[in-house]
């Protein structure tokens, strides 16, 4: 069997142009790309908030995020590919976003941490506490649960603000060997986007799939826009689920 597989098949040149989709869909932006090469043992898929408040009807959050998610099948593609990665043995990492009450006592807030706190998105009553998780806005959504919850995907400690410089994600990481990393998730210009950016700081090698993600639209402020401009920019490579899932199972 393949122990890898490029999701970009390029031209030998000083420039590498995809010969696959790169979404945008039909993108002629001149940039270089990359690619990404899926390489058993080494290559994690990571989603991050994977959770009610984002994902589900009633979660807090679906009434500015939940129009994209549902254009571009959001939650249905985050489940595509953790059953892939659970097909091929690939390693899963997952990186949540909780609250708990001494978060709310916060001297100085962002944006969009202000509004998070504000509608109790992600809030717990403790850390060690699991008491009213089940079923609430922190918690994951339902359809997920047998993929995280099969004793083999590995849960970070929560993320604080977006990005994982607040949790543990990058120590297990390079505890198990992993250095390219495909990145899924919520949402996509906060927490995936920053995420995104910190694992290429920390010299991961690094792609997003751009339809298992979705943004908060808002008048004047298209959050995945922005995200997909900067994925396209600061990422090796962009895909969509199709092209990924396949190539997670050509890598076997």
């Amino acid at each position: 069997m393949n122990t890898t597989h490029s999701i970009l098949f390029g031209l030998a040149a000083p420039l590498l142009l995809s010969t696959t989709l790169v979404v945008p869909a039909g993108a002629q932006d001149g940039l270089p790309d990359p690619g990404f090469d899926i390489t058993a043992g080494d290559t994690a898929l990571l989603v991050t908030d994977p959770q009610n408040d984002f994902l589900h009807p009633d979660g807090v959050a679906w009434g500015v995020v939940g129009a994209n998610a549902e254009e571009v099948g959001t939650v249905e593609n985050i489940e595509r590919l953790f059953a892939a990665a659970k097909e091929t043995d690939m390693p899963v990492f997952v990186s949540p976003h909780y609250y708990f009450p001494h978060d709310h006592r916060w001297h100085m807030e962002g944006a969009l941490e202000t509004l998070m706190h504000q509608i109790g998105m992600f809030d717990r009553s403790g850390p060690l506490d699991t008491e009213g998780l089940e079923g609430s806005g922190a918690d994951w959504l339902e359809r997920y649960k047998p993929y995280i919850d099969d004793g083999a995907t590995v849960v970070t400690n929560p993320h604080k603000v977006f990005g994982p410089e607040t949790n543990d994600l990058v120590l297990q990481m390079r505890k198990q060997g992993i250095d390219k990393v495909i990145i899924a998730g919520m949402s996509a210009n906060l927490c995936t986007e920053s995420h995104m950016r910190e694992l290429q700081e920390q010299g991961f090698e690094v792609m997003v799939v751009t339809d298992a993600t979705a943004a908060a639209q808002l008048p004047g402020l298209d959050g995945y826009a922005a995200a997909m401009t900067n994925f396209r920019m600061i990422a090796s490579h962009v895909a969509d689920t199709d092209a990924t899932v396949a190539a997670m199972r050509d890598a076997r």
